[in-house]
């Protein structure tokens, strides 16, 4: 192994290279996602074993002893270990926090990667005879800091709003605004970019450690102010916005180390990423370009909240009147959303599901794209579920059948369905949605009539032909199927 050529390395990372690419096809559907996980898996695996044995022929080479190797195996074996029991451990409705702890953490490794590469820059063969860092080396570090410092910071502040757990202002889903705040922004840009440029143009003789610590310790405060003003309603968009991020900021890796791999796996995670952030704002009607400097968000969840406090009527019944409803329907599309989730009530409904099939029903599943509360969330709860591919369905492609649908049932969704987006004056104006309130009967599980992230009431509750089931949604569920006979 330690004899590797770098022939053999340069064809190895090609492999891997390959394998991420497929990866990416893969998971592009549901029908192939567990076959994108093994290439990408496989990828992994064979750009981690030839990194280790390149670097176990550099140490030969230089005659290096030390416990620099050592720490890098041990760091391999702890942190795969603390990764493995995170996955192993995780819940389907924490996945989304999961998510933004691994895209700070590939931030964080940027910056790390980018401080040791301007303190030792012969560790990393990247300095000139006369000792001075070149100026490209010196653009790639400092790009490479921002946007992981930004990356990073932005991530913890994600991964807070997420869990919903915390009492920190900053972490809790409201979005957080004040009087300036986009100038705010706009100045720290300005500052960052002229101590980068300070940084970049240094003289020989000195790496000029005040303006690089200054411009990473904004960069840091930046990515916590983009983020702060984004609402609950807007999450979604922020973590692919992240994972963009985190892909460029892993690319900016591979230039500083000079790996060939790193740029092409970084580069592939961040266009990936930018192209889903850019379908995730059509789907939110978000502007791209305001994702992408964090000036959105907080519209929608800063709306008028006074709606959804108003007392109004609506029909409830219980799950034995929407069990009677499904069972003599000809056709139902269900609508899951994150209280789906939160109740693990995937199994139960794909039990329902099979009776209502056995009764000649045909079922199901209408999916938006920002359902949950991270893109394709959805459709690894119904995946966890076994449930057929071919039932499930994106929103583009059967938002013309549900007026010819007897019965939409909703479950634990509410910003999605709401027909308020046909509003122009509406907050969540031209925002895309499933249109359930065509259906000629609509059922609707919730536990109670609290508004979604959007902060908006919903007028799908209020339509005459709309019944409201209070409960949890698996043990609401489970109700149904025995009242299926």
């Amino acid at each position: 192994m330690s004899a590797i050529s770098m022939n053999m390395v340069t064809l190895l990372y090609l492999v891997a290279s390959v394998c991420f690419i497929q990866a990416l096809k893969g998971l592009s559907s549901p029908a192939t996602a567990r076959l994108g996980n093994v290439f990408g898996m496989s990828g992994m695996a064979i750009a981690a074993v030839t990194t280790i044995a390149l670097m176990m022929k550099l140490r030969e080479q230089l005659a290096q002893g030390g416990m620099g190797f050592g720490l890098v195996l041990l760091g391999v074996v702890v942190g795969g270990a603390i990764g493995a029991y995170a996955a192993k451990k995780v819940e389907m409705t924490k996945m989304p926090e999961l998510v933004a702890a691994m895209h700070s953490l590939i931030g964080l490794a940027a910056v790390c990667i980018a401080i040791a590469a301007v303190s030792e820059p012969w560790a990393f063969n990247i300095v000139e005879r006369n000792g001075v860092l070149p100026f490209g080396n010196k653009l790639e570090l400092f790009i490479g800091t921002f946007v992981g410092a930004v990356t990073f910071s932005g991530s913890v502040i994600a991964f807070g709003k997420l869990s919903g757990k915390y009492k920190f202002r900053l972490f809790q889903g409201a979005p957080v605004r004040f009087a300036g705040q986009h100038m705010l922004n706009l100045a720290l840009a300005i500052a960052i970019i002229a101590l980068g440029l300070m940084f970049c143009f240094a003289d020989a003789g000195g790496v000029h450690w005040t303006p690089y610590i200054l411009m990473a310790a904004l960069s840091f405060l930046l990515g916590v102010l983009i983020i702060i003003p984004i609402g609950g309603a807007d999450m979604p968009v922020v973590v692919s916005m992240l994972n963009s991020y985190s892909g460029w900021a892993a690319a900016g890796i591979g230039f500083s180390l000079n790996n060939a791999m790193l740029i092409i796996a970084g580069s592939l995670v961040g266009s990936s990423g930018a192209i889903l952030s850019y379908i995730m704002c059509k789907a939110m009607n978000r502007s791209f370009f305001n994702v992408i400097l964090g000036g959105f968000g907080g519209d929608a969840a800063a709306a008028d909240t006074g709606g959804a406090k108003e007392q109004r009527p609506v029909k409830s019944g219980s799950p034995e009147d929407a069990a009677f409803l499904l069972q003599n329907a000809e056709s139902v599309i269900i609508v899951p959303g994150y209280g789906l989730a939160v109740a693990r009530a995937q199994h139960a409904v794909k039990e329902l599901v099979d009776k209502l099939t056995e009764h000649g029903v045909t079922v199901r599943y209408a999916i938006h794209p920002v359902a949950g509360r991270m893109p394709g969330h959805m459709n690894v709860l119904l995946a966890e579920a076994e449930v057929p591919y071919d039932q499930v369905v994106e929103m583009e492609d059967i938002n013309s059948e549900f007026s010819q649908t007897d019965v939409a049932l909703i479950l634990g969704a509410n910003d999605v369905v709401n027909p308020a987006a046909k509003d122009p004056k509406s907050p969540i104006a031209g925002m895309p949605i499933l249109e359930a309130y065509k259906a000629k009967s609509i059922i609707v599980n919730k536990r109670s009539m609290a508004s979604g992230y959007a902060g908006l009431d919903n007028e799908l509750f209020y339509q005459p032909n709309t019944m409201m089931v209070f409960g949890d949604a698996k043990k609401v569920i489970e109700s149904m199927v025995k009242a299926v006979e």
